[in-house]
């Protein structure tokens, strides 16, 4: 069986992490969120089949032609918008034998393809579903007897079964796409191809899952999951160097070639990757992940953030509940608030409008390639796009776009004294 992976898409709502990247790239806990995909499907599949369009080439040079021995197929996905049009492009490699597709953004635990399977036994086709309280953010799928009876637009918040995005199918599925209709938001939706599959009569099997699903859409999607790998997969593993003085509180994990200076105080669950330079002299608290060759100084807090590759906080700055891309770089005191006075949930800016986070904690969220001065101040929930420099003093209180340059003029009088 093959398994088609869906990592075409633009992942827009995620910038500014990815402005220059697909968000399948995009490291959580030191990890591509593909490769969780991939090693949970491993079991099951015996090839790859990766769809792509949006910056291709930075997935297929990360992972090759093949993922632990089994080969890796790219397809680029055909004009057009969609989960249905990004299956239909795998039309021509998948063959006549049925096979699992599954969204590029999402986190799940393997055990929902073992459901999946079973409740494919004599069906046309199965997903796997989830029971929330609120389905304001999902299409709800009607179950009866293990199978699906209809699906439906997101009917508001009600209590019902989601979809999760995870698959399997016949090759007849891509004569239902052929005939899938546009939706009103300009794509052709694996859901409306559902149901002009039920129409027909056949059968699609509901596998209901319990586990620990993340629908990867939003930057505090990445706090989120960020904290549950750390809280649920980390071990305590010390491969770098430490020097005495420094304090580390299980499990933290610290990669080859990195070095804890004296001074270090570190509570886990803590990720550090490899070739990192920690301390003298800093704090660093539960559910923070810090990439390779990092940098984090003297005098320095960080807690519950993601700070990824070639990124630095060298000294004097506070981390809380931020982002940082890579090869980016806090200038001294820099410090990026988390709480706002009023305590309430901080809401952030996606594709042009506010949306609430459902976070009291919150704070920055930097792109690649930052550049950012002394003194600066971060209110919370504040976006800073790649490749910009924000000069010393200055307190971002709005969003910074990419490539953008931020300075503050300074009114000085000069007088003699006396």
């Amino acid at each position: 069986m093959k398994g088609v992976i869906l990592a075409a898409g633009k992942g827009e709502r995620l910038r500014p992490l990815t402005d220059d990247r697909p968000k399948v790239i995009l490291k959580i806990a030191n990890k591509p969120i593909i490769e969780y995909i991939l090693d949970n499907m491993y079991p099951f599949v015996d090839e790859f089949i990766i769809i792509v369009r949006y910056q291709k080439e930075r997935i297929i040079q990360m992972l090759g032609d093949e993922f632990k021995g089994k080969p890796v197929t790219y397809v680029e996905q055909m004009e057009g918008e969609g989960s249905a049009r990004a299956i239909y492009s795998a039309k021509d490699v998948i063959e006549d034998e049925p096979f699992i597709a599954v969204n590029g953004d999402i986190y799940f635990e393997r055990e929902v393809f073992k459901g999946l399977m079973q409740a494919f036994r004599d069906k046309d086709a199965a997903l796997a579903v989830k029971e929330f309280e609120d389905l304001s953010h999902f299409g709800m799928i009607e179950v009866e007897g293990g199978l699906v009876k209809k699906v439906r637009e997101k009917p508001g918040r009600v209590r019902g079964y989601a979809n999760l995005g995870i698959y399997i199918f016949k090759p007849e599925i891509m004569a239902f796409i052929e005939r899938t209709p546009l939706s009103e938001r300009g794509e052709y939706e694996i859901t409306d191809t559902l149901n002009l599959y039920l129409k027909e009569g056949k059968r699609i099997g509901a596998a209901l899952y319990e586990g620990y699903w993340n629908d990867i859409g939003r930057p505090w999607n990445l706090l989120e999951l960020n904290e549950y790998i750390l809280k649920t997969k980390l071990e305590h593993r010390i491969e770098g160097i430490v020097e005495e003085g420094a304090t580390l509180i299980p499990p933290v994990e610290v990669g080859r070639g990195t070095i804890i200076r004296s001074g270090a105080y570190i509570i886990g669950p803590v990720k550090i990757g490899e070739d990192s330079k920690i301390g003298p002299n800093c704090f660093i608290r539960p559910y923070t992940s810090i990439g390779n060759h990092c940098h984090i100084g003297n005098a320095v807090e960080i807690k519950n953030s993601i700070i990824m590759d070639h990124s630095n906080a060298p000294h004097l700055n506070y981390v809380g509940d931020s982002i940082i891309g890579e090869h980016s770089n806090l200038g001294a005191g820099t410090i990026t608030a988390n709480l706002r006075h009023d305590s309430g949930h901080v809401r952030v800016e996606i594709k042009g409008k506010l949306e609430d986070s459902g976070r009291r904690k919150l704070g920055a969220i930097i792109g690649h390639g930052v550049k950012i001065g002394i003194n600066v101040a971060i209110y919370p929930g504040r976006k800073i796009g790649s490749d910009s420099f924000v000069g010393p003093g200055v307190i971002v209180d709005r969003n910074v776009p990419p490539n953008t340059l931020v300075v503050v003029k300074q009114e000085k009088v000069i007088s003699k004294r006396g």
